[in-house]
Formats: C-alpha cells, sequence, structure tokens
C-alpha cells in the first residue's frame, strides 16, 4: 500500500479531508487526525492502538507494525505500508474514524453499508 491508497480509501468516509500533521501529510476527522505520514514515506502513524493490542500486533506481525521509543508510552503504532496490504490497514483506519466522527456521520456511515 502507499498514503495515496490510504488517501483514497479514507477519503470516501463522511468527514475524513486532507491535512497536514508535523510537517507530513496527515489525514483528519474534524480537525483531528486520523492517521498520518512518516518522515520516511512508508509508515503510517496510528493513533488510538491500546499498548496492549499494539504489543500483540508487533510481536505477531513485526514486519508490518511497529513502534518506537518516542512512541512507548501512547496508544500509537507504527505500520509499514510497503509490507501493508487493504485488509490490515483499513479495519484499523475504520475503528479510529469512528471514534472521531460526529454521531450523524456514524449513523449515516452505517446505514448505507448494512448488508
Amino acid at each position: 500500500m502507499t498514503f495515496d491508497d490510504v488517501r483514497t480509501i479514507a477519503l470516501g468516509w463522511p468527514e475524513v479531508e486532507d491535512g497536514t500533521s508535523y510537517g507530513t501529510p496527515a489525514l483528519k476527522v474534524r480537525k483531528k487526525m486520523l492517521v498520518r505520514l512518516r518522515e520516511d514515506n512508508d509508515s503510517l502513524v496510528m493513533p488510538s492502538v491500546p499498548q496492549d493490542e499494539r504489543e500483540m500486533l508487533v510481536e505477531s506481525q513485526s514486519s508490518i507494525f511497529y513502534f518506537t521509543d518516542h512512541y512507548r508510552d501512547y496508544p500509537i503504532v507504527l505500520l509499514r505500508l510497503s509490507k501493508a496490504g487493504r485488509t490490515i490497514v483499513e479495519p484499523l483506519l475504520r475503528r479510529r474514524r469512528r471514534e472521531l466522527a460526529s454521531r450523524a456521520a456514524v449513523k449515516e456511515f452505517d446505514r448505507a453499508h448494512e448488508s
């Protein structure tokens, strides 16, 4: 995957827009960071991943997930886009977007995607 692939997925959802964070491309929901590209242009900074889940992801899929000392005390995981597929990235994006989106946008999205 690339950041453009991530953009294509997320910009199709209500309230998601392009932005920047720490001087890098980012996607935001209601002015809050959904995800941002790291300076290496291959890693996503993925917020809202609890530390216990992050530990499990890093242990089980270390070629994709990692973190640095800088993020050690935060609920953030780093994700290597060049090693990840949509089936890994999209669920994490969806979960974070649901946290940030308005209730109305979440309801609208859920209605549009009911099985």
